[in-house]
């Protein structure tokens, strides 16, 4: 009977790190991650498994993402020897006919707090609860250019040179329309000289080396179109 009584603290440390893994989350959330690979890296750190070098290395260049993975892995190497030890002091305590009910109580514990942890009003108000505590936190003013800019959602910065052939040299940034294919020119490189942020009526001179964002997709077509005519 004394093991059952080791399966609650196992079982509210088990849920504690639900909470735990879910506030990492949605913090990495709002330092630019995409909610798949929010979730993947909080649930990577908190239990030491599956955290590529690619990922890492999109951590390891943010500040706000290095201290959040940094709580996260020292939070799971306390609750992962909690777990191990309250779990195993309860088995190891039962006798006879409790050995199995402390399983059937441990395993159902677990199915409960994962269906509590995932699919209730409480898993939301405690999102809400890290976001409104987040929000007024002064930590989540940087970002990364890859994140703030979507390079990895097949954005890109691009700079096009262009030669005295090309037909966008001598046409006004408006005649041009490039915005209507979704190409934001960030600024000109002329020469020694940089325009930042070019008005619609600067005019592309031959030797101009445009710095334009957008899809790459529609920049590589465009800009090896440029060349070939």
């Amino acid at each position: 009977m004394a093991g059952l009584y080791f399966l609650f603290p196992t079982l509210l440390v088990i849920f504690i790190s639900f909470l735990a893994v879910r506030a990492g989350s949605i913090a990495l959330m709002m330092t630019g991650l995409d909610q798949k690979r929010a979730g993947f890296q909080a649930l990577s750190a908190f239990s030491g498994t599956g955290f590529t070098t690619k990922e890492a290395e999109s951590v390891v260049r943010h500040p706000s993402r290095r201290r959040i993975i940094t709580w996260l892995m020292i939070l799971g190497n306390v609750g992962l020897v909690t777990v191990i030890v309250t779990a195993t002091s309860s088995l190891v305590t039962a006798r006879g006919f409790y050995f199995p009910i402390s399983l059937i109580v441990l395993a159902g514990g677990v199915y409960i707090i994962y269906k509590v942890a995932t699919r209730t009003r409480l898993m939301r108000r405690w999102e809400s609860f890290i976001e409104d505590r987040l929000v007024k936190s002064s930590a989540f003013e940087e970002g990364v250019t890859e994140d703030l800019l979507h390079l990895l959602e097949g954005y890109g910065l691009v700079r096009a040179v262009m030669d005295q052939d090309s037909p966008l040299v001598g046409s006004p940034l408006s005649a041009c329309k490039l915005t209507e294919k979704e190409i934001l020119v960030l600024g000109i490189e002329r020469g020694r000289n940089w325009i930042p942020i070019p008005k619609d009526q600067e005019r592309i001179e031959a030797g101009d080396r445009l710095v334009v964002y957008g899809p790459l997709r529609v920049l590589k077509a465009l800009f090896e179109e440029t060349k070939d005519k």
